[in-house]
């Protein structure tokens, strides 16, 4: 059994260990309040685009179809988009969304598919696609606890001109969808071409007047309508990463309660078998006398 000086050091760790763990728990909870703000936020903007988008893309353009709006029936070249997090100790909320990026992955090599290509936003799911020898064509780390678009489109951008010149047949994305403060869900979704799916049904049917002409209006809205989808997976992402981070240090800390509790308890075990020993000697001593 260890001693009782062994033991006090145990529980003094433990406790310096809960003071950090409760101490981030805090600043996580902090943090999850203005990460879901701007998620929040960020809603109403790519709900907007996403109705421009469907009506543009149903309006009658004869002369004029978008390649983001192409479906290739032979799709032998995918793209995808991997959004994590910058750092860890947030549960399995970076594992649940590489789990879902590497099955799409495998499933994609099953059904024939000869190239694929990532591009990688977060240092965690960096640091994953390197490992597993996965082609990374462009990447973003260090975002900081706030997303800015101008540190996204460059990356992104890497991935949407593949496709623009036929490089790619599709590009998908993957990330961690904000639910509730306890609940995450890692979501695959297909951000190239632009399905009728994710587009949704246009309110009624739009006829627009384009100045100076269709085709450099749609061409730079539907590239804004991307970039909206990415990032508002990055600002759900990070409230999602905010909120497992909470949930995670608080059930640490509650731990590391448990931890003390069974160690004071085996100290004092311990020192009363150390003062019966003693007590034993000086009796024992006395009836020698």
């Amino acid at each position: 059994m260890a001693s009782g000086k062994e033991i006090r050091n145990k529980i003094k760790s433990v406790q310096n260990t809960k003071k950090i763990t409760k101490a981030m728990e805090m600043v996580a909870a902090s943090k999850m309040r203005k990460a879901q703000d701007r998620m929040r936020a960020a809603r109403p903007y790519a709900e907007k685009i996403r109705r421009l988008a469907a009506n543009l893309s149903a309006a009658n353009i004869t002369d004029y179809k978008h390649p983001f709006l192409v479906t290739k029936d032979d799709v032998k070249r995918v793209g995808l988009i991997v959004v994590t997090t910058d750092k860890g100790l947030c549960g399995g909320l970076n594992t649940n969304t590489l789990r879902t990026g590497l099955n799409a992955l495998k499933d994609w090599e099953s059904k024939g598919v000869t190239d694929m290509r990532v591009t990688c936003i977060g240092n965690k799911g960096l640091g994953f696609m390197q490992r597993l020898g996965a082609k990374v064509i462009s990447h973003v780390t260090q975002l900081g606890d706030t997303p800015h678009m101008e540190k996204l489109i460059g990356p992104v951008k890497v991935m949407i001109d593949a496709f623009q010149n036929g490089e790619l047949d599709e590009v998908h994305l993957v990330y961690s969808r904000f639910i509730n403060t306890m609940k995450q869900e890692s979501q695959l979704e297909q951000l190239l071409p632009l399905t009728g799916e994710r587009l949704g049904t246009p309110e009624g049917n739009w006829d627009y007047l384009y100045e100076p002409d269709a085709q450099v209006v749609i061409d730079e809205l539907l590239v804004r309508y991307v970039e909206a989808l990415v990032y508002q997976a990055v600002a759900e992402n990070m409230a999602s990463e905010q909120s497992a981070r909470m949930v995670a240090m608080k059930a640490a800390s509650d731990n590391a309660g448990s931890v003390i509790g069974e160690l004071q308890l085996v100290y004092n075990k311990t020192r009363q078998a150390a003062i019966t020993k003693e007590l034993s000697e000086i009796v024992g001593g006395a009836a020698a006398v």
